[in-house]
């Protein structure tokens, strides 16, 4: 399979701007943007990443993370290459730097195809930032929607408006990483900026995909308690039921710092439940804080030890000690 002609850039004599995301690479003749995934030949812009396959995988849809979101379902996961920020604390570094040995060509008719013959209701673009394989994850989403499956982003928001509003119309559910609630954070640890972050989030839910939030907790980094809570205040403002995924740094690709610290997760969550409804800890086995409540009660309506869950309801939607309504989708 060919790649593909790119989505967004203009011509500008012999080099290519790009306008997919914020950076707006200039390219020249044979050279890759800074995701390592879009390239200039001969005067047009060209997905190499098109089909591209790194890692297919059958996974608990709680995995991207989403618990909001048809939980207890398997979801098709798919992941390419390359990505437009550069994380020090990358977990998935070998497939968002570089282009991996042993990629598999995949088309969206024929991964379509595959996910009818096994059943598979939820598509995932994830493992690799998924809005720089923008054509493919396009082209698939619009045809999983035909087959009535839900198509659901893994993303870091980085973003232009004009292509995530046309993605999002096939969009179902996204979980958008939020990595700090500072752009000089951003700036020295990721090589981008925070606002075309905040605008994604803001232009997913007003799209009404059904949307959560990660944050990636790292002590000295971004675990400073004021900043944390202009976060929170900024989540709730668009919507206090959004849940939000506090998780755990293990060291990682460039970073050699520390694991987070319990104490530190542990108080931003007790930070965050002062405004939002839903907060998790994620990379943490076994604790309470992994465990869906009712926002009214308190009734445990879904219990999670890892990706083990139980649903203690009939309807999750419904929570059957106050009869209110809860922000989970089935």
């Amino acid at each position: 399979m060919r790649a593909k002609q790119a989505s967004y850039w203009n011509r500008q004599g012999s080099r290519i701007l790009c306008r997919l995301c914020p950076h707006e690479c200039m390219i020249s003749e044979g050279r890759y943007g800074l995701c390592n995934a879009r390239q200039n030949i001969g005067g047009t812009l060209i997905s190499q990443s098109y089909a591209m396959i790194s890692a297919l995988n059958l996974d608990p849809v709680e995995k991207k993370p989403l618990y909001h979101f048809y939980p207890g379902s398997k979801t098709l996961s798919f992941g390419s290459f390359g990505c437009n920020l550069k994380c020090g604390f990358c977990q998935n570094s070998g497939i968002a730097s570089s282009k991996p040995a042993g990629n598999i060509q995949l088309s969206p008719e024929d991964a379509v195809y595959f996910a009818v013959e096994k059943n598979i209701k939820l598509i995932s673009y994830t493992y690799n930032e998924p809005l720089i394989n923008y054509e493919w994850v396009f082209d698939m989403s619009m045809l999983a929607r035909k087959k009535s499956m839900q198509n659901i982003l893994v993303t870091n928001g980085y973003i232009k408006e004009e292509p995530l509003k046309k993605l999002a119309c096939f969009i179902d559910a996204a979980n958008v990483d939020l990595k700090a609630f500072s752009d000089d954070f951003y700036h020295k640890n990721c090589g981008g900026s925070l606002e075309p972050v905040l605008k994604s989030i803001e232009i997913l839910h007003k799209m009404n995909v059904h949307l959560e939030i990660t944050n990636l907790v790292i002590d000295g980094e971004n675990s400073d308690m004021e900043e944390f809570e202009k976060m929170i205040e900024y989540i709730a403002g668009i919507n206090d039921e959004i849940p939000l995924h506090l998780s755990r740094y293990f060291p990682s690709h460039k970073f050699t710092a520390a694991k987070t610290k319990r104490e530190t997760l542990f108080n931003l969550y007790d930070i965050a439940k002062t405004k939002l409804k839903y907060v998790y800890l994620g990379n943490f086995d076994g604790i309470e804080q992994e465990s869906t409540y009712c926002k009214n009660c308190g009734f445990c309506i879904i219990s999670r030890k890892g990706y083990d869950i139980t649903v203690n309801c009939k309807n999750p939607r419904i929570c059957p000690e106050c009869g209110i309504r809860n922000n989970i989708i089935i």
